[in-house]
């Protein structure tokens, strides 16, 4: 049984989604890119124990980035480990084709990038049509204006602050004017969107894309350095930023 087809599946995709409506702060998005591979749904729950808001899968294909992680099957797999939101960054060309196999492992927010497929905005309407928050991605070279015409239908932005691939890169500061962009035009629209930042996210930079206007962070080492003991601590760090 799938989460959220019925029965206790189906009140843990109910407590996700109500979740994902709570008030408004900062999350914290522990991306699974940096956890022990070797032990990943262990990983899983003791970073949601420690107070996480999101599990961030990272996907990638080696032909839309240089590398290759996972698939839908290990989105599956962790499914049972925790009633979060698995928040499933696609990072894959073309998109479209996979969206469902996704959905139906598990995601509840599905991000996509404009470049990765001929018609974004179509690629929103089928996750939508899926049952699944939209996200759209903009890498540092993808300009603002690309969200313009998206606005009345995604539920969250994400922004990478570097260029995606490889975890462990530096923060690129020419962001913080992307994120703050953003967020002025997430206040016009009216809409509950979702501002999240996405790559060399520490303490330090943290604080700098809050002010800019982030409600959302993504971290991987940040989050998941010391072991299973230090993670609570990590993400009290990095939340009060």
């Amino acid at each position: 049984m799938q989460p959220g087809s019925g029965g206790s599946n189906g009140a843990i995709h109910e407590r996700r989604v109500q979740y994902m409506s709570g008030p408004n702060q900062v999350r914290i998005a522990p991306s699974i890119l940096s956890a022990d591979f070797a032990r990943l749904g262990e990983e899983v729950r003791a970073i949601a124990e420690a107070g996480a808001d999101y599990i961030h899968i990272d996907v990638m294909d080696g032909h839309f980035v240089p590398n290759l992680t996972i698939g839908p099957a290990v989105i599956k797999a962790l499914r049972p480990h925790s009633d979060l939101p698995f928040d499933v960054h696609l990072m894959i060309s073309p998109v479209d084709p996979y969206v469902e196999a996704f959905a139906d492992a598990g995601a509840d927010i599905i991000t996509v990038h404009p470049e990765a497929g001929a018609h974004v905005h179509r690629t929103v309407q089928l996750v939508k049509s899926l049952g699944k928050k939209a996200g759209v991605s903009l890498n540092p070279g993808t300009p603002v204006e690309m969200v313009d015409n998206l606005l009345g239908d995604v539920d969250l932005i994400l922004v990478m602050s570097v260029n995606p691939g490889f975890g462990g890169q530096s923060f690129i500061t020419s962001q913080l004017a992307k994120i703050e962009a953003l967020r002025a035009r997430i206040d016009g629209s009216g809409r509950d969107i979702e501002l999240e930042v996405d790559g060399g996210i520490n303490r330090d930079t943290a604080a700098a894309a809050i002010k800019a206007g982030a409600g959302v962070l993504v971290a991987g080492t940040a989050a998941f350095s010391g072991g299973a003991d230090s993670y609570a601590d990590n993400i009290r760090r990095l939340r009060g930023a």
